[in-house]
């Protein structure tokens, strides 16, 4: 198996990518409010809700992820405020193998569904996206990551022959 390529997203990214995503679900709407999936879907559904004037944020909270292990999904918090989730709008940041996703669909089955990355395994779970990336791409947030010194290439590369 290869190793897993990773894919820095900055602040000033996930921003112009979350206002790309609010500019896809402005006509779809008006919303009764946004599910924030909890917790990368935060920062986007806070985004996301500002551009569309939206007032009303609910989170649901599903654990799937120990670092980068993937176990089973545990409901953490329901979105009790949205009901079947009907005019309401989910947010998370990225869709990987769709775990997540199903959990959520089944819990608000009536309501649409967003992301801003998306993987193939997870993409078919949701109505709208941002961008594409592949499965064994590992997306490092800006909530994940902190500025440090990285010794230049040719420091940790093989000797050149």
């Amino acid at each position: 198996m290869a190793a897993p390529r990773y894919f820095t997203v900055t602040w000033d990214q996930l921003h112009r990518d979350s206002k790309a995503l609010a500019w896809r679900l402005l006509e779809l709407g008006p919303w009764s409010g946004v599910v924030a999936i909890t917790r990368g879907g935060l920062i986007p559904a806070a985004i996301i809700a500002r551009e569309l004037e939206c007032r009303v944020i609910e989170t649901v909270s599903i654990v799937t992820y120990d670092e980068e292990k993937r176990g089973e999904p545990v409901l953490a918090k329901p979105p009790s405020a949205a009901g079947d989730g009907t005019g309401w709008l989910i947010i998370d940041d990225l869709v990987d193998t769709g775990t997540t996703a199903r959990v959520v669909r089944a819990l608000l089955p009536r309501a649409h569904f967003a992301t801003i990355y998306a993987k193939p395994a997870g993409k078919p779970l949701v109505d709208t996206f941002v961008t594409e990336v592949s499965q064994d791409t590992w997306i490092l947030f800006p909530w994940d990551t902190e500025a440090q010194f990285i010794a230049p290439i040719a420091k940790s590369a093989p000797a050149a022959r």
